[in-house]
């Protein structure tokens, strides 16, 4: 290793033929991962008596304001009771706003209210502060290539649900 980073030669074998134990090890460093990338948002959703689906929702509500409640389930991949319980809790707490839809009235539209955009930005910082400090520990090729590698474990559905996310620009 140089400089905390794995060399391309670390243990001389091709990406193309890894091991049980290389992809064993792969699985476990994300789940630690995970749980370190949560754990921030975790204590501060903790204190309001939300959890990981209110986070959730409120990440995509603020990323694409006036989204439908459809394209919401379609996005987090939940039933929509389950969405339904989430959203009713941050609208009931003035974190979110539903608006009917102008075209069509079965629509309901999602907006963060002010108080919400507060909260989603004060969850976001926490996340965007812990990926900035591990993409600059890890380097540019390392950020490219785990950005590769995230998007080949994707189903392909939601590939191109993060795609029209990424070209939206908001």
């Amino acid at each position: 290793m140089a400089n905390g980073r794995m060399s391309s030669a670390h243990g001389g074998e091709s990406l193309l033929f890894l091991t049980d134990e290389q992809l064993r090890q792969g699985i476990e460093a994300m789940f630690f991962a995970y749980r370190g990338f949560t754990a921030d948002p975790d204590r501060i959703l903790s204190d309001l008596a939300y959890g990981r689906a209110h986070h959730r929702a409120m990440h995509f509500v603020n990323r694409a304001p006036g989204t439908t409640v459809n394209n919401l389930l379609n996005i987090l991949g939940v039933t929509k009771q389950s969405l339904n319980r989430v959203l009713r809790t941050l609208i009931a707490d003035g974190l979110v706003e539903s608006k009917v839809g102008q075209a069509d009235r079965r629509e309901r539209h999602l907006f963060l209210t002010p108080d919400g955009k507060a909260l989603e930005q004060k969850l976001s910082d926490a996340q965007r502060a812990r990926m900035r400090a591990a993409y600059r520990d890890a380097g540019p090729e390392a950020v490219s290539g785990f950005r590769t590698v995230l998007e080949a474990m994707m189903d392909k559905e939601m590939r191109g649900a993060y795609g029209r996310l990424r070209d939206s620009g908001t």
